[in-house]
């Protein structure tokens, strides 16, 4: 079993830029992949971007590539969300997720076995 703990969410202006922090503990933290999800109100759940236990692979949603970038430092069990250039189409609750493998085959949430309890960015105009 894994357990994320998400930091980093904020207020930010629009144009701006917040770095998103998931500590991880538990299962060796370089044995699995890793993804970001987000779910603004009102709205489903939908996936961000995701990262290979080795940092070799990536994914991004169409809606935040060139903007964001997924990294991991497997010597400090975290994984990171960069976001610049912040939307207010962005303002979410973030959360990231243990893969239940080292790669993610795709961002289907069963691809997924632990979850963090979210942080709130919120962009504003």
């Amino acid at each position: 079993q894994v357990q994320l703990v998400e930091s980093g969410g904020g207020l930010v202006q629009a144009g701006g830029s917040l770095r998103l922090h998931c500590a991880a503990s538990g299962r060796t933290f370089s044995s699995y992949g890793m993804g970001w999800f987000r779910q603004a109100p009102g709205k489903e759940r939908e996936s961000v971007a995701a990262i290979s236990w080795n940092g070799g692979s990536t994914y991004y949603a169409d809606s935040v590539k060139g903007r964001f970038t997924v990294s991991r430092d497997n010597a400090r069990n975290t994984l990171y969300l960069h976001m610049n250039s912040l939307k207010p189409e962005d303002t979410a609750v973030y959360y990231c997720a243990a893969g239940r493998y080292p790669y993610i085959p795709t961002m289907s949430a069963s691809e997924f076995g632990s979850w963090g309890q979210g942080t709130q960015v919120t962009v504003s105009s």
